[in-house]
């Protein structure tokens, strides 16, 4: 159960953390058992504006330190999250309710993305070429500025790491807008960068909910915005931001299937696909959450039942983040009963011993789901499985390519022409075979398709490079004898 309540989390402005101008507050409820554990100040216009002007200060000194000298900071801040990954996990696990294995497992993603950001000095330098006899061309990779990152609640660590360890070796002032429910994980990273050594005025983090996201939008000093969230929320962001001609990259929601083949290998699946619709209480964007069973595979979806009957509420699985968000899965399951699907694993009435009033779900699967049901149709971020049965890939393709999100999907088989088939006619732009969370791996770029995402390129790796940067050309002539041409 949660700690002693924290002392309220501020904004880390300038290097220093520091009390919003403004006098709004919310208080940080723990979903593990419904207590108070700190306060979060909800910032305001003039926060935002101390902000920006100190990452405006930092950034001319900041962007033309070499960027081997940035990699040095960032290979300390490295060993940093490393010596304290107990300590965050912890905080993770007090903050959002993730198990500690599952936010020790947030914080080495995090480590890993890092690791990407110190070794772009291998990755980024300009290139150049002698177009024409004496003369040359080549580009540099500039910063843009100051840039900032709106980040969800569902990956306290991890998600910030997608973007600020990037941004920032590129040569950026960075300013992070947190979950205003889990904002306690930003804090400690803030004072490990601190400890790192980072100037000053580089990293900065602005709490706050709707207000401050739209200043961020529109304040004419950033010059690029990242934010992952819902897609109703990502379209608003991504409207807002470029009208006022902002670089924006804006990660929605998600509704990942599943086929499951009869040839599929009935345990290996059957872990897999519970890890993955079950695996963080189902608040993860890569959750499988729909499963297209094609044909007779009924004795892979009993052990599906068994895998996740397993998980025991308060021990290996977690809660979900708030008695609104618990309340709203479990009618998305009545909705689907209702409707005349079948509930064969109930999750709706677990109990944990000793439960002080957190908001506690078992996993939940539902059969005989039809695509027009809710549960099919929209993100329902919680461990709850849907299972639409299809005669074959074709018709089970034509379900996942009409729904509008594009995130991520998984065939699950020992045939690797179907395989084949499966993943070249998915229209979504992470996918796996015989992986149940088809996260790429670094230097491979997460991002999906659709409603998906908003904006071009990628959130990580190499195509998170060009989001960051802009490129300067320069073409040079030093020798008289190269004569007249029309580059001249």
């Amino acid at each position: 159960m949660p700690k002693t309540p924290c002392d309220a989390v501020r904004n880390f402005i300038g290097g220093k953390f520091v009390p919003s101008a403004g006098t709004r507050k919310r208080d940080i409820v723990s979903p593990l058992d419904g207590t108070v554990v700190s306060s979060v100040d909800l910032s305001c216009a003039a926060d935002l504006d101390r902000a920006v002007a100190a990452a405006k200060k930092a950034f001319t000194a900041w962007s033309s330190t070499p960027i081997k000298a940035r990699a040095q900071v960032f290979y300390a801040y490295k060993r940093l999250l490393e010596k304290n990954i107990d300590d965050l996990a912890e905080c993770i696990r007090v903050e959002h309710g993730k198990t500690l294995e599952e936010a020790a497992g947030e914080v080495e993603k995090g480590i890993e993305v890092t690791e990407f950001a110190c070794s772009l000095p291998q990755i980024v330098p300009g290139e150049g070429l002698e177009v024409t006899r004496g003369i040359t061309c080549h580009y540099d990779r500039v910063p843009l500025g100051v840039v900032s990152s709106i980040v969800p609640f569902n990956f306290p660590v991890m998600v910030p790491h997608w973007t600020l360890p990037i941004a920032i070796m590129l040569g950026n002032s960075f300013i992070l807008k947190p979950s205003e429910q889990v904002p306690m994980s930003s804090a400690k990273v803030a004072a490990l960068l601190k400890e790192a050594g980072l100037p000053d005025g580089v990293f900065n983090a602005v709490n706050g909910d709707r207000e401050i996201v739209e200043e961020i939008c529109d304040h004419p000093d950033i010059r690029a915005v990242s934010f992952v969230g819902s897609t109703n929320v990502a379209k608003a962001v991504y409207a807002r931001a470029t009208a006022h001609y902002k670089r924006a990259l804006c990660l929605g929601g998600a509704k990942n299937h599943c086929f499951l083949l009869p040839d599929a290998h009935p345990e290996m699946s059957a872990r897999n696909i519970t890890a993955s619709f079950a695996g963080c209480t189902g608040q993860r964007c890569m959750a499988l959450s729909v499963l297209l069973a094609v044909g007779p595979v009924d004795d892979t979806i009993k052990k599906i039942c068994g895998e996740a009957a397993k998980l025991i509420p308060g021990k290996t699985l977690g809660p979900v983040i708030s008695r609104a968000a618990k309340d709203r899965i479990i009618g998305y399951i009545d909705g689907a009963e209702k409707a005349g699907a079948k509930v064969i694993l109930d999750g709706r009435k677990a109990k944990i011993e000793g439960d002080l009033n957190g908001y506690y779900l078992g996993p939940t699967v539902i059969d005989q789901v039809t695509p027009d049901m809710k549960v099919a149709r929209e993100e329902i971020f919680g461990p709850v499985l849907s299972i639409i049965r299809v005669e074959n890939i074709h018709e089970g393709l034509r379900i996942e390519n009409t729904h509008p999100c594009g995130n991520a999907a998984s065939v699950f088989t020992q045939n690797g022409a179907l395989a084949e088939e499966i993943m070249r006619n998915v229209s979504s732009g992470m996918n796996g075979v015989n992986i149940g969370v088809p996260v790429p791996r670094e230097p491979f770029a997460f991002g999906g398709w659709n409603d998906s995402k908003f904006g071009a390129g990628d959130i990580t790796g190499k195509s998170s490079i060009t989001f960051w940067t802009q490129d300067k050309k320069i073409t040079v002539k030093w020798n008289p004898e190269a004569g007249h041409d029309w580059m001249s």
